[in-house]
């Protein structure tokens, strides 16, 4: 097994990065001084994977979208139970997430961190599908999806996904639909495991309070033999422009929610993808963050409010910058917001309000490499990015002026951005 200490001379971290023969990737990260551990097993599979082919198709195959959630959900069972109980008598808290484009497994805990790995180690690699548990679980996923269609924060930004894109699959749920669930069963549970399961495509990644010795032979001689799986994910052909200018909702809301973005064009090789989403996040809060002239004259215009924020929201094969919040007129928002643009683009950003939001972020990064949970799941993140932990720090410290300049120029322009309003109901 290849092992590497991965430092950072700049601020004087280091965690271990190990290379498993089965072609698995584990992060390990001990925190001095923290009473507990993190941890996290994760597959480079989410939503937007409804389309690829092995080495042994002649074809891609399509599956129903929400399949990888669906897999998230129903890996927790076994012929023996729930693999929450095994987190209950350890006293972890155990959870788990789907995104669009990683699954991730994870537990939490202050004491029993070796029995608690060794059961994350196992239920993750013992998949038990069967097709009668397959139809309880449609009904049961199906509510959420149910639950979530009225759900105003969520159908925003959903809204505002299916607005800019035309064809990535990342505007759908990633629950999916009801419709879509129904055609999921346990043949096609077993198929896209087999696939993007395989311990190649994975990454384990643990930090704070633990022994990384003791961490890494419970993960070694938990895994299973497993050869490595080649996947080609089906790209999508994903024009500039977007999919609508505007999309509206009414729901039960005491007020109008917003959300309006840019499609970006992500930029191709990993440390050029960082760099761009990091040029991208310091931009968004120069433009409008919590400092910004905009932010603060709409403020006091009585239009936006403290529930504004900006995102950079980039995945595998997606990228969009996107704001939000509450307002009594969103078009307004909008208009001020690309006048404002517009103006910038003439008369040039400031150089001193980059600086601040540069520093700002970089003190944001540090801060967070003194957590574990942010730590671990930022290991992953960035490892799944073909990047790494301190990469992030050195890109922020090293982003000049001059780049934020030329981002600015090419990824933000009207003909790519979309708006999504959800109303109040009319009473």
């Amino acid at each position: 097994m290849k092992k590497t200490v991965v430092e950072s001379p700049r601020i004087h971290e280091q965690y271990i990065r190990m290379e498993h023969e089965s072609g698995l990737t584990i992060l390990l990260y001990p925190m001095k001084g923290f009473s507990t551990a993190y941890a996290l097993f994760g597959t480079k599979y989410g939503s937007v994977d409804n389309c690829f082919k092995t080495g042994d198709d002649l074809d891609f195959v399509t599956v129903p979208d929400g399949i990888a959630h669906f897999l998230e959900h129903k890996l927790f069972e076994s012929e023996d139970g729930d693999a929450f109980t095994l987190f209950a008598k350890t006293g972890a808290e155990a959870n788990a997430f789907t995104s669009f484009d990683k699954t991730c497994y994870l537990f939490s805990c202050a004491d029993n961190f070796e029995e608690s790995l060794k059961a994350l180690v196992t239920f993750v690699q013992a998949p038990y599908f069967t097709q009668q548990t397959v139809e309880k679980e449609q009904g049961i996923i199906g509510q959420e999806i149910r639950m979530y269609e009225d759900l105003p924060s969520w159908r925003v930004m959903f809204n505002l996904l299916e607005g800019l894109y035309v064809n990535n699959s990342v505007k759908v749920d990633i629950a999916g639909t009801v419709e879509s669930i129904a055609k999921i069963d346990a043949d096609l549970l077993y198929r896209c495991y087999h696939t993007f399961y395989n311990l190649s495509n994975m990454v384990i990644a643990v930090a704070g309070n633990f022994d990384p010795q003791t961490a890494e032979k419970i993960i070694v001689d938990g895994l299973k033999e497993s050869k490595p799986v080649s996947i080609e994910r089906k790209g999508y052909d994903e024009p500039r422009e977007v999919n609508k200018k505007e999309v509206v909702q009414n729901l039960d809301v005491a007020i109008p929610l917003f959300y309006f973005g840019y499609k970006v064009k992500p930029a191709a090789g990993a440390t050029e993808g960082l760099k761009q989403q990091i040029e991208l996040e310091i931009l968004l809060d120069v433009l409008a963050g919590p400092t910004s002239d905009f932010y603060n004259e709409m403020y006091r215009k009585g239009l936006l409010n403290a529930n504004f924020g900006t995102e950079v929201f980039g995945g595998r094969g997606f990228l969009a910058t996107m704001l939000g919040g509450e307002s009594k007129d969103p078009k307004a928002v909008l208009a001020a917001f690309n006048k404002m643009v517009a103006d910038k683009k003439k008369s040039g950003l400031s150089e001193e309000d980059f600086l601040s939001c540069r520093n700002a972020l970089y003190g944001k990064a540090l801060k967070g490499i003194n957590d574990a949970e942010n730590t671990a799941t930022a290991m992953l993140s960035y490892e799944m990015m073909d990047v790494g932990l301190f990469d992030m720090m050195e890109v922020i410290a090293d982003t000049s002026f001059a780049d934020i300049e030329k981002r600015f120029a090419s990824d933000f322009d009207e003909a790519c951005q979309s708006l999504s309003i959800v109303f109040p109901n009319e009473k």
